[in-house]
């Protein structure tokens, strides 16, 4: 850092997804963005201008960070560069990186991403930001709080595909039951069509069946969905989760959208809609990483929790290779089964 309280920030990938996580940094007075690196300069310089950073411009993001030394980096970068530029910020000293998700294409190299994090002690987080959406707060406390009563079941619905979009459901899931892991998982995937998004093939759909550390069941559905925005006709499918409990339910779309909540014995009961912009979810991604660059805290997206939703969507492809229900912690794996089988053919009609 150049004193205590500025950090030097640099980001890897200027497209899209880096103003998005622009807007984030931006808003946080103890950053100051020094170096912005591309492949397209054009790209570069056009962030640098829509947000006013004054930072040099690079092509080659080993170069800048051997002489811009960041102490944060955002990696905003297609999935199969994530785990070796990862790789050249903690080498070159970053103190914490902050990634576009998912975390990497196989299974075997998102462990990897989380050694190198807990070998180097670089803090490393995922742009899971949907769990800063005020209404996802809100659904937390509210399931603490017991309005639901003891959580038995869930319905998870993620558009396709699960690598991309299902860690968001995942990781919804995860958060609601207080970080609680999976621990089998059985499911099938749907390749009528093969998708290709940031150079890695997906299925078009997948469906399932997860169980939980602390008994949960919870069905899966990932595919086209009918709407992203909560709707009058209860018939249709959107993204996010469905929470069953003993006492009552509640459904929550991703962005923390409460479409309802019922309580059994207090029909007067109804959670409001808290709605939050994608602009306020990542100030609040980037804001909580940094406390906890300062406390040492673990963060609300670290690596570890983007592992837990990870290994869900790797067990349901080595699910269907196997055939069969898989016992987490997965083990023996560290390919993306799914991509493998394709390559094998397996998928041929």
């Amino acid at each position: 850092m150049s004193n205590s309280s500025i950090y030097r920030v640099a980001f890897i990938g200027c497209g899209k997804r880096a103003h998005e996580h622009a807007i984030g940094i931006k808003a946080d007075s103890r950053l100051e963005v020094v170096a912005l690196s591309d492949i397209s300069s054009a790209s570069a310089e056009t962030l640098n201008t829509e947000f006013g950073f004054q930072a040099n411009i690079y092509t080659d993001h080993k170069e800048m960070l051997a002489k811009e030394k960041p102490d944060v980096v955002l990696i905003c970068l297609w999935t199969p560069l994530h785990l070796p530029v990862f790789r050249d910020c903690a080498e070159a000293g970053a103190k914490a990186v902050l990634c576009e998700k998912p975390m990497s294409a196989t299974w075997g190299e998102c462990q990897e991403m989380s050694r190198i994090a807990e070998e180097t002690g670089c803090q490393l987080t995922f742009s899971l930001q949907r769990r800063f959406a005020k209404g996802n707060q809100t659904v937390r406390r509210l399931i603490a709080e017991g309005w639901i009563g003891q959580v038995i079941r869930m319905d998870l619905y993620s558009p396709p595909n699960l690598l991309d979009c299902g860690i968001h459901t995942f990781d919804q899931a995860i958060s609601y039951m207080n970080e609680t892991p999976a621990k089998s998982v059985l499911g099938a995937v749907d390749t009528t069509e093969i998708y290709n998004w940031f150079n890695v093939p997906s299925e078009c759909g997948a469906s399932g069946q997860v169980v939980f550390a602390n008994g949960v069941q919870a069905n899966l559905y990932s595919g086209a969905i009918d709407t992203w925005e909560p709707d009058g006709d209860v018939s249709k499918i959107w993204a996010g989760v469905r929470v069953i409990g003993s006492e009552g339910f509640i459904e929550v779309m991703w962005d923390g959208q409460i479409v309802r909540g019922v309580n059994y014995a207090d029909a007067s009961w109804k959670p409001e809609m808290e709605l939050s912009s994608m602009s306020d979810q990542m100030i609040g991604y980037v804001s909580h990483a940094i406390d906890c660059l300062q406390s040492g805290e673990e963060p609300e997206a670290s690596h570890r929790k983007a592992l837990r939703a990870s290994e869900i969507i790797f067990a349901v492809y080595e699910s269907v290779r196997r055939n069969a229900r898989v016992m987490l912690p997965l083990a023996d794996v560290t390919d993306s089964p799914f991509i493998t089988m394709l390559e094998n053919g397996q998928f041929a009609k």
